[in-house]
């Protein structure tokens, strides 16, 4: 277990990745440069020189200061350390978003002990805000200072704002249909918010969060973010979500259980 000394440690070099991953990216932003298809004719899968470029600044910094440190990136791979310790990596989170020139992408950086993602930090530039969650609490470092961050009282679905980057990414039918069952009873849905939206569930906006096909880069940085501000986050079986798939996150237990009733038939995990 890592001691509070060594977590603010830590939790300070995270910032000094995002710091160097901004310096990367936000050049690139608005500027009209080139897009990749990872993918290929059949799905759009984009990548930018941004998204490979702020990867390699990050795992530059940390092999030179951790080298024993683990790696998982989405653009370069993983690199296994000695320590037990993991950086997981999503340079830039939501490409869609910053190929668009919408500002709702960030980069994503969460330190894994071997267990679970313990330190997470989600940085979004342009906006000039950094979302950092660890051990004792999670803040909002911002133009106007730094806030801490508790998620919503919410309960009840009827009351709750929900929020989903793309319906696009329920592929089957049973997952669609808890999709939409759900989506009915909640007070309003939001789209288009990458993991922007999940820092605004942190941040008590938004009450839910529900989607799928994600990769472990994708959220492990954001489930400190959340539970240290009082949410939860697990997988749509109520499991672990760090490994991605299926995500559910919620304001409180008593949302989540809510929301959890609907969406577990469609669970595949």
């Amino acid at each position: 277990m890592l001691s509070p000394q060594k977590i603010d440690e830590l939790a300070h070099f995270a910032l000094e990745l995002g710091e160097a991953a901004a310096a990367v990216t936000l050049p690139h932003f608005r500027s009209g440069l080139s897009v990749d298809n990872k993918r290929g004719r059949f799905a759009f899968d984009p990548v930018t020189a941004a998204d490979r470029d702020a990867e390699a600044a990050i795992r530059k910094l940390i092999s030179e200061r951790y080298p024993d440190h683990g790696i998982l990136g989405e653009e370069h791979g993983k690199h296994d350390g000695a320590s037990g310790l993991t950086w997981v990596i999503d340079p830039i989170d939501g490409t869609r978003s910053f190929i668009a020139g919408v500002p709702l992408w960030g980069t994503l950086i969460a330190l894994n002990d071997g267990t679970r993602p313990v330190i997470g930090l989600m940085e979004q530039p342009y906006i000039g805000e950094k979302f950092l969650g660890r051990p004792g609490g999670s803040e909002l470092i911002g133009p106007a200072g730094t806030t801490p961050l508790k998620t919503s009282a919410c309960t009840k679905l009827e009351d709750a704002l929900l929020g989903n980057t793309d319906p696009g990414m329920f592929h089957r039918d049973d997952e669609k249909a808890v999709f939409r069952e759900l989506t009915s009873k909640v007070k309003l849905r939001r789209f288009g918010g990458d993991c922007y939206f999940y820092c605004l569930l942190a941040a008590g906006s938004l009450d839910l969060v529900v989607e799928s096909a994600l990769e472990p880069y994708d959220i492990q940085a954001l489930i400190p973010i959340i539970e240290n501000a009082g949410g939860v986050v697990t997988s749509w079986s109520g499991g672990d979500a760090q490994r991605g798939g299926q995500v559910l996150a919620a304001a409180n237990h008593e949302l989540h259980a809510a929301a959890l009733k609907i969406l577990s038939p469609a669970a595949n995990d």
